[in-house]
This record gives structure tokens, C-alpha cells and sequence, in this order.
């Protein structure tokens, strides 16, 4: 009876043995499987031309991963440093500078910008270069342009005009906000795209130095209207476009435009595996609070050829009472009266 006992568990502990092994093969063949299909899978090379762009633009120092980015400047500071060694730059039209405007700035148009920049000024001496405009969306656009093409002194003024004096910002922040698709939002999480190519730039230039003037060029000549999207257009039919949410995580999962796709601030832009998930068949709605960061990563998504625009005004054109009731929990930035000054402008 104990040589039968002693035999049965024998066995026992050799049918364990080989259930254990059998279960250790079937795993490592699994991981095996694993490893091959990961590695098998095809990656995607980007193109010479954006490889040469995103070379020189490293070299340069990296703008859109430093600390510099976005390069905003608040109108109290500003109007502190008016008798320093600054210089600024109206980028309103002609009749509105003429209106008022910040003494001793001079008007220049957007479209002119690198030719002035080139050729009637010596951008180094300053210490500083402000740009202004309406609601500082088309200057924090212009910064990020010049900013990339290597003037490393150069700031948009945060809110544009509109925080100076309030007769600026009648007609521009005061006038703009809006709550009228806040109830639209979605809560639900959206994955980013499929990795590809970036965009075809068929510049015709081969050193990347020789690509990024030529496209900083293009955009100026372009205009600023072709970076820009209203919030009526998007919430029309937002699946028309590729949405992207530039903003903390805590405000994205509070609600969002449907269909928008989070991208982080600090961590998208500049980095090959994140920017190949943006699709270069869709047109591009980047959006953030105030439209003013979105703007700087617009123009940067632009320079690389996509068709990308920032949404005027950002979630203050449509969600603008929800965020100063939840101004304390999520710390949204709605324009109020509280961002804007008395400082005195002069007429011409």
C-alpha cells in the first residue's frame, strides 16, 4: 500500500512537471509571437524635406521645446519697459493704428514682416520686439513664425490691444465671447491618428535652412486668415476636421469639442512620433483657452505643411460662461475685465 502511494505520487509530481513546462512554452511562443509582430511592424519614415526642417530648426536651439515657448508678454510689462531699449511692432490695419495706438510703435503689415525684419531694421540691437494686434492671436501667430525663423527677441502681447485700454477692446474681446455651443461638448476620450508621413512641403529647397525661409516666407504671403477657424464652423460638422485639444488633461476630460483629440503641451510638437499622428489629408483645428498658444503651435504645424488652423478666441468663443463657473477648479482663463488696463495711447 505505501510502494502504491509512493508510486502515485511520483507520478503526480511528473504530470505537474510537464503541465508547468507545457505552460512555460505555450507562454514563451506567445511572447515570441509578441516580439515578431511588434518588430514587424513597418515604420514610417518621414520625408528628406521635413527631416532636413526638423534638423535645422534643432540646431537653431529648439524653439518649440524650450521654456521660450509660447513667447507671450504681458501689457503691464509692456508699459513698464516703454522707455527701455524696446521696439514695437502694430500689426493692425492702417485705420485702426491711426485710431491709437502705443507711443512711439511703429505699423507694419502682416505680410511685410520679414522683408521689415530684413531689410529696415536691425533686430538685434533691441533687447526686445513686441508684437501687437487686435486680440494677440495674429501676433502670437507672427511670433512663432519669427521667433522659429531665428529672431530669438521677439514677443506677442498677450491679448493684443484689447488689455491696453479698454477702447480696444470693445470692439475685439468684449464683443467676442461666447457660450453658445458649450452645451456640445463631449467628455468622451479620442485616440490620435494612425502614424504617417508628415506633409509633402515640395519646397524645392534641399538644406533645411534654404526650406525654412522659403516656407516662413509663404506663410507671411499667405496671410493670417488662412490659419484661422471661427467656432460656428467647427461645431457645424466637427467630424470635417482633425481636432486637436491643446490643454491639460483635467480640462480636456471636463468636455471638449466632439471628436477633439488631446495633444500636450510641451510634449507634441517637435517630437516625430507624436506629429506623425496628425493626418495631412484633414484640415487641422488646433485650440486651446484664449486661441493665443494655439496659435504659436499653429504656425509651427504650418511650417511643416499642414493645413492647420487655430481657433479664434479658443474656448472662450464658445464655452465662455462655463469657464468662469469653473474659473476656480480648473483654472480656465477667461477674458474679463480684470485683463485689461487704462494706459494712455496716442493718435495718428
Amino acid at each position: 500500500m505505501i510502494q502504491r502511494n509512493l508510486i502515485l505520487h511520483l507520478l503526480s509530481v511528473i504530470l505537474l512537471f510537464v503541465m508547468i513546462s507545457c505552460s512555460g512554452n505555450q507562454q514563451n511562443a506567445k511572447q515570441e509571437t509578441k516580439a515578431v509582430k511588434e518588430t514587424s511592424e513597418p515604420k514610417v519614415e518621414i520625408n528628406n524635406e521635413a527631416k532636413a526642417l526638423l534638423s535645422a530648426l534643432n540646431e537653431m536651439g529648439d524653439y518649440v521645446n524650450s521654456r521660450n515657448f509660447p513667447s507671450l508678454i504681458k501689457a503691464s510689462t509692456v508699459y513698464d519697459e516703454l522707455d527701455g531699449n524696446i521696439l514695437v511692432i502694430d500689426l493692425r490695419s492702417e485705420d485702426l493704428y491711426a485710431e491709437g495706438h502705443i507711443k512711439n510703435a511703429v505699423n507694419v503689415d502682416f505680410s511685410d514682416l520679414p522683408s521689415y525684419f530684413a531689410n529696415d531694421i536691425d533686430p538685434a540691437k533691441y533687447d526686445k520686439i513686441i508684437l501687437t494686434c487686435y486680440a494677440g492671436q495674429m501676433s502670437s501667430y507672427s511670433t512663432s513664425l519669427l521667433r522659429l525663423a531665428g529672431y530669438n527677441n521677439v514677443f506677442a502681447m498677450k491679448w493684443g490691444m484689447s488689455s491696453w485700454n479698454k477702447y480696444f477692446a470693445k470692439d475685439f474681446w468684449l464683443d467676442v465671447v461666447s457660450s453658445e455651443f458649450q452645451e456640445k461638448l463631449d467628455t468622451l476620450g479620442n485616440e490620435a491618428g494612425d502614424i504617417g508621413d508628415f506633409p509633402k512641403m515640395n519646397s524645392g529647397k534641399t538644406t533645411g535652412s534654404e526650406i525654412l525661409k522659403t516656407r516662413i516666407d509663404s506663410l507671411f504671403a499667405q496671410g493670417m486668415r488662412a490659419a484661422i477657424i471661427h467656432a460656428d464652423e467647427v461645431f457645424e460638422d466637427p467630424s470635417t476636421y482633425y481636432v486637436i485639444n491643446y490643454d491639460r488633461k483635467d480640462k480636456y476630460e471636463s468636455g471638449h469639442i466632439p471628436g477633439a483629440v488631446r495633444y500636450k503641451p510641451g510634449a507634441t510638437l517637435g517630437i516625430v512620433s507624436e506629429m506623425q499622428t496628425i493626418p495631412t489629408d484633414k484640415t487641422v483645428v488646433i485650440y486651446c483657452n484664449t486661441g493665443q498658444n494655439s496659435a504659436f503651435a499653429t504656425a509651427y504645424l504650418r511650417l511643416f505643411g499642414y493645413s492647420a488652423k487655430s481657433l479664434l478666441y479658443g474656448n472662450n468663443s464658445f464655452m465662455y460662461d462655463r469657464m468662469k463657473q469653473e474659473q476656480d477648479s480648473l483654472s480656465w482663463i477667461p477674458f474679463t475685465g480684470a485683463e485689461i488696463h487704462d494706459y494712455p495711447y496716442v493718435k495718428n
